[in-house]
């Protein structure tokens, strides 16, 4: 297959402009050079020296530079650079470029322009990796005929440099064509701290060379290179880096990333919004594989090592026992901490904090009690991870299969990575090379055989007999590759995949087969579908047609980066033809994960805005510059940077944005309205408003929020307050009581028994797999869960230990050991423990509470403090409240207060019935501070009720207003007792209390009453 290339994509085109337009004005010229230095031709006696080198040279002056810099930046909606900030002799520019966007078509496609138009005739793309380097010069060849063809087939030369073969700088500098050199910044960077030194230690590219007559760094500096950055938050981490690139006498350093660290001169943007809402990138999916109802072991994750005072600290993440049930949650620990204590679970008995060992890339924790060691991303304890390996595999060619029935017959060939962290889970070998699949190898073949026969995919495999027969087929490695004597003949040696970081030599050769490969992984010719790699593979790689990534790690290993693994599928893809298909209808990545979609977004989004330095739902100062006021042929008028501040101004006075620019909900509102306040005099411009609204909406996104301006302080009603009507309904239910509790202990045991028997479920463990379409706006990350994607799976999983289960039914129910040995003696539910412990023990713990709680109540008697014990009158007065106009309160005539403060649909609805009554003179929603006590903690009744009817008769209650009236099935267990204890608690004060869900249910206790 032969890659096609489409040279009028509008956006890449502007981002060619972006850079080639700071010198528009330059004349095509050169300059020239001797290439000897000085000390070698005062070596050589009576020769004569006639050759020369060729460079670049810059014609244009400081204001003409800075001229065309603010322009382009205007046009592109950028903050224009001052004049302080762009300097001549040390050009220096970004371009932002989210991944799977062109960035490296885009910037050789710059090369050629500037050679074309201005004469800049030398270039050096620098890059920070092998992987880079190798896709930087996969690009060269497979752009080249391309290229030229846009460009009168000029002749130019690319080579990626070798120091062993200085002959190709020389001609870098000697010849008169364009010449482009690849250079990883280690070549010239790791030694440049003393570049005098001339020892076989420091860097070739620094030491004389006879046969140059130069150091080739100095003959490199003599053509007054233009420097291409390739991820310069890498490539120039340091300031030993940032100096030794400026080192080379650039004519101008152009930076392209979608992740910088810093922003010199921006020039351009595409950002990760930007190219999904343009859809120049896959539309992302998550699929999300979560264990559920898994504690029964004792899990530790080490997820932090650090020095703190000169001396090791750690995080670990654990299961905690806590108020009857487990969760995971990640604790600071030292030296000597007791897990067993710290989590309250006798799994982790022995699990004390022995060592901290905290040198760089070998951290570690290890146990006291215990033989276990625990590496910093490592875990112990984990569910089954093969069985998480094989959901993940198993679901991964799943959705591959699923996705070749609709994009194969379109001529798309599909492809899926995997990621692993070691070769062995994938190859193995005996002593003699004989290669047998790992782990993951194996659970793949089994897993795709199983699929492949549904009969679903038969299409996919017309005129194979033997389906099975094409699972080895169809999956293979690229990772890096050494020899080995075999044992039985030690001269007779075999190759083998072996595990690697990323930079050593031997991936430099993983990395060449693997970009070798790459048109032929897209070719149908191939039956290569499924590419398992080292996870250090994780930029300067993609594949466009990668349409699943899953990454299969060790348990609890470090995690790689979403943003990484994800750039690696993120390219649109390409039919049979080579040609680029566009649109998220075909273009949807699907991406494993092992946490719910809702932590992927949030998790994602925080990496975006770290990674790219994008803020989410903030307008800045400059937000507006870009917008066309007039077009006049091929000029353009643009609103530009001090009109643009004037309406970022404006939006601060009326709110719509906070002092750094975030959107509030006052502009969410407008929007939402159609009544945003713009400054005076763009009325007359309707279009200019339109663009200004547009950017509004696009960075304020579509929540549903409250206004603000309904935001009201509700201050008392002294009428109300005052009325001797409102002191009579308060001297009737303000009183304090104290409460005493007997029940019968046998009768206890018996009902918990027959509640276990009755509502004890215990389950296994599940996996459950979901799916959710990713959305990228300026607002934000976010999610929606697709439909009819749920499935769920058991997990089968044997308990070495069993827990004490009667210490912990002891601890969180305080009954006796006796009183727990009965009940769960007596229940038919014993038998279950085993299969799953933790569940079982919290149902317990549960259903136990519960009929305590229900035993306590039906034996509780409450009784008048006192006189002198009660919420006086005058609290009113001290409690200043708040609430929403349109969302939570409800004018009143009759309450204590202007307005009710509602909580539901229900307390909104009897507030207004309460108002409408004749029936009722006064009422009070009674405040936060009206608490019962109770068993289970404090109760806070909702309201207070003075009903007369036409002969004046007054009665005076406490209503409970609730969804349902049925107390004993409507109602969470907890909230039955705690209303259940109010009712005897106005009965002892000579009250009444009841519970309405409306008006009707209010009126039936009264004619009860009567």
């Amino acid at each position: 297959m032969k890659l096609q290339f489409n040279s009028e994509l509008g956006y890449q085109q502007e981002a060619i402009e972006a850079i080639v337009d700071i010198f528009k004005g330059q004349d095509k010229c050169e300059s020239n050079f001797t290439v000897y230095s000085p000390e070698y031709i005062a070596k050589q006696a009576n020769f004569e020296f006639t050759e020369v080198g060729y460079g670049n040279r810059l014609l244009l002056t400081q204001g003409k530079i800075i001229e065309n810099v603010q322009h382009i930046q205007l046009g592109n909606g950028l903050k224009p650079s001052t004049k302080e900030e762009i300097d001549r002799n040390n050009l220096d520019f970004t371009i932002e470029m989210e991944t799977g966007t062109g960035k490296t078509y885009v910037y050789l496609r710059t090369i050629l322009d500037m050679y074309m138009k201005y004469g800049f005739s030398k270039h050096i793309i620098v890059v920070p990796s092998i992987p880079i380097k190798e896709g930087v010069y996969k690009s060269l060849q497979i752009t080249q005929e391309h290229l030229r063809g846009l460009n009168d087939n000029v002749n130019y030369n690319f080579f990626v440099y070798d120091s062993s073969k200085l002959n190709e700088v020389r001609d870098f500098a000697t010849n008169d064509r364009l010449e482009i050199m690849v250079i990883n910044i280690d070549a010239f960077a790791k030694s440049f701290e003393k570049p005098e030194d001339v020892t076989k230690s420091v860097n070739i590219i620094h030491r004389y060379n006879d046969s140059l007559g130069y150091k080739p760094l100095d003959l490199i500096k003599n053509t007054r290179p233009f420097i291409i950055i390739d991820e310069p938050q890498t490539t120039m981490s340091t300031e030993l880096r940032k100096k030794a690139v400026k080192n080379l006498n650039p004519l101008a350093i152009v930076r392209y990333s979608a992740t910088h660290k810093e922003k010199v001169n921006l020039m351009y943007k595409l950002d990760a919004v930007d190219a999904y809402e343009k859809k120049l990138v896959k539309q992302i999916e998550v699929a999300s594989v979560q264990t559920e109802s898994v504690n029964s072991h004792a899990y530790i994750r080490l997820v932090e090592v650090k020095v703190s005072k000169g001396f090791p600290t750690a995080k670990v993440e654990v299961d905690i026992f806590s108020n009857g049930s487990i969760s995971r949650k990640v604790i600071p620990i030292k030296p000597n901490y007791d897990l067993e204590q710290i989590t309250d679970r006798t799994e982790y008995e022995g699990f004390i904090i022995k060592e901290i060992y905290a040198v760089a890339g070998e951290e570690y924790i290890d146990f006291t009690g215990r033989e276990d060691v625990i590496k910093l991303g490592d875990a112990i304890g984990a569910v089954d991870e093969k069985q998480i390996k094989t959901a993940l595999i198993s679901k991964t060619i799943e959705e591959h299969l699923n996705k070749e029935l609709i994009l194969n017959p379109q001529g798309i060939k599909v492809l899926s990575l995997f990621f692993i962290d070691s070769v062995s889970k994938y190859r193995m070998y005996d002593e003699d090379g004989n290669q047998a699949n790992g782990e993951y190898a194996e659970i793949f073949e089994k897993e795709y055989k199983k699929l492949i026969n549904k009969p679903k995919y038969r299409i996919l495999f017309q005129g194979i007999q033997d389906l099975d027969s094409t699972a080895p087929e169809v999956h293979n490695g690229y990772f890096s590759i050494d020899k080995k004597s075999k044992a039985s003949n030690k001269k007779d040696k075999f190759e083998f995949y072996k595990d690697t970081n990323g930079s050593t030599n031997a991936d430099e050769d993983t990395y060449n087969l693997i970009m070798r490969d790459k048109e032929m992984l897209l070719s149908f010719d191939s039956k290569l579908r499924f590419i398992f790699s080292h996870s250090a593979l994780k930029e300067g790689w993609d594949n466009p047609n990668v349409f699943q990534i899953c990454t299969l790690k060790e348990a609890g290993g470090s995690e790689t980066r979403r943003r990484q693994e994800i750039g690696r599928g993120l390219r649109l893809c390409v039919n049979q033809d080579g040609e680029r298909i566009y649109g998220h209808e075909v273009n949807t990545l699907t991406v494993m994960a092992t946490e719910s979609y809702v932590e992927f977004v949030d998790n994602f989004q925080k990496e975006i805005e770290k990674d790219t330095g994008i803020k989410f739902g903030f307008i800045e100062d400059h937000s507006f510059g870009d917008i066309v006021v007039n077009i006049d042929e091929d000029d353009i008028e643009y609103f530009g940077h001090e009109k643009s501040k004037e309406i970022y101004s404006h939006l601060k006075e009326q709110g719509y944005i906070d002092i750094k620019g975030k959107v509030q909900d006052s502009l969410r509102i407008a929007l939402r309205d159609d009544t945003v306040n713009l400054p005076e005099g763009l009325e007359e411009q309707p279009h200019v408003v339109n663009q200004i609204i547009k950017k509004l909406k696009e960075t304020a996104g579509k929540l549903e929020i409250k206004n603000q301006k309904d935001k009201e302080v509700v201050s008392v009603n002294r009428r109300v307050l005052d009325s001797p009507e409102f002191k009579e309904l308060w001297e009737k239910v303000k009183f304090k009581t104290t409460f005493s509790v007997d029940f019968d202990s046998d009768k206890l045991i018996q009902k918990c028994i027959h509640a276990l028997d009755e509502k004890l479920k215990v389950v296994r463990g599940k996996l459950i797999y979901s799916k959710a379409s990713i959305h990228i706006t300026e607002a934000g990350v976010d999610a929606e869960e697709l439909a009819n994607t749920k499935v769920v799976q058991t997990i089968h999983e044997d308990v070495e230990r069993l827990p004490d289960i009667v210490s912990y039914l002891q601890n969180e129910t305080q009954l006796t050991r006796k009183s727990i040995v009965k009940i769960l003696t007596g229940t038919l539910k014993l038998k279950y423990f085993k299969a799953n412990p933790q569940k079982f023990i919290e149902g317990c713990i549960d259903i136990i509470n519960e009929q305590m709680r229900m035993h306590i109540i039906d034996g509780i008697q409450y009784k008048k403090i006192g006189d002198a014990e009660y919420y006086s009158q005058e609290m009113f007065e001290n409690q200043e409240l708040f609430g929403y106009l349109r969302s939570n309160l409800e004018k009143s005539e009759k309450s204590p207060y202007q307005y009710v403060v509602y909580d539901s649909a229900v307390e909104s609805s009897l507030a207004r019935e309460f108002e409408h009554s004749k029936n009722i003179s006064v009422y009070s929603k009674l405040p936060s501070w009206f608490k019962i006590e109770t068993p289970l903690g404090t109760y806070n009744p909702d309201w207070a009720i003075l009903w007369k009817d036409d002969t004046e008769e007054k009665l005076f209650f406490v209503v409970e207003s609730k969804g349902t009236t049925n107390v004993e099935f409507g109602l969470r267990g907890s909230e039955t007792s705690k209303i259940k204890c109010g009712v005897k608690h106005f009965n002892a004060i000579g009250s009444d209390m009841v519970v309405a869900s409306n008006m009707g249910d209010v009126e039936e206790y009264v004619l009860g009453e009567k």
